[in-house]
């Protein structure tokens, strides 16, 4: 396992920052495992270590869990991240990233900029971000930006967000995996890799729920919109460059 190292030290990194940042660690580990893998090995991966990721968040931060949040979020969630797995095959990945980088980029700076009030915490937000946050978890890979940022307008103390966040997430992955399986994304070859994302997984997210021991409220929220624009930054750079 000598040549999967520095994946699985980055594969660390992305869950503890994606812990700390509430969103997950999807955002990031798609492109750090992007740099070893094919892309559409990367989206079977990705949804198989995320399973155990939301597992382990769940079982850290079970005490926080907004079930109201979970259902009006989650079940769009779930219902188009299965057709945005299923267009993967017909739609230019590149493309679709550049796009959602640039808009969550846009959403996370206005957010930032103090004009967060003029999202309202209401139902209909939560059906629109659950259905963007599913479709594009499946399209690309990653749709936690999109759910961080909602879930951001809710004020949510740093444990319900998490727990809220991770419960939705294991819908949404769970459902795509089963889609990315069934079209050859997963191979036998990297069932080998499955036992150390699984410690990732729990290290990773247990490490990060230490450091959020020690993180006000307020800087948290702040960090979650921090690192999901600084991310996209990086990706649209990426993408040009």
């Amino acid at each position: 396992m000598g040549d999967y190292s520095l994946f699985f030290i980055l594969a660390l990194i992305a869950e503890i920052i994606g812990t700390v940042s509430g969103f997950g660690s999807s955002i990031l580990f798609v492109p750090v495992a992007s740099l070893f893998l094919d892309f559409k090995m990367v989206l079977g991966i990705t949804a198989v270590f995320h399973i155990f990721s939301n597992l382990s968040k769940i079982y850290f931060f079970h005490n926080g869990i907004d079930k109201k949040i979970v259902i009006k979020l989650g079940i769009p969630a779930i219902i188009f991240v299965t057709l945005g797995a299923f267009l993967t095959v017909y739609i230019p990945q590149k493309t679709i990233e550049l796009a959602m980088n640039l808009l969550i980029l846009a959403i996370a700076i206005y957010l930032i900029s103090g004009h967060a009030k003029s999202l309202k915490e209401s139902n209909t937000n939560l059906y629109i971000g659950g259905t963007l946050s599913g479709f594009l978890a499946g399209l690309i890979g990653t749709g936690g930006a999109i759910r961080g940022i909602m879930l951001s307008v809710f004020n949510l103390e740093k444990n319900v967000f998490i727990a809220t966040s991770a419960i939705i997430d294991l819908g949404v992955d769970s459902s795509r995996a089963a889609v990315y399986i069934s079209q050859g994304y997963f191979q036998q070859e990297h069932l080998i890799l499955i036992p150390f994302l699984i410690l990732i997984s729990i290290a990773g997210s247990y490490i990060g729920k230490l450091i959020l021991q020690r993180m006000p409220e307020k800087v948290f929220h702040y960090v979650v919109l921090s690192v999901i624009g600084l991310t996209s930054l990086i990706q649209t750079i990426k993408y040009f460059w």
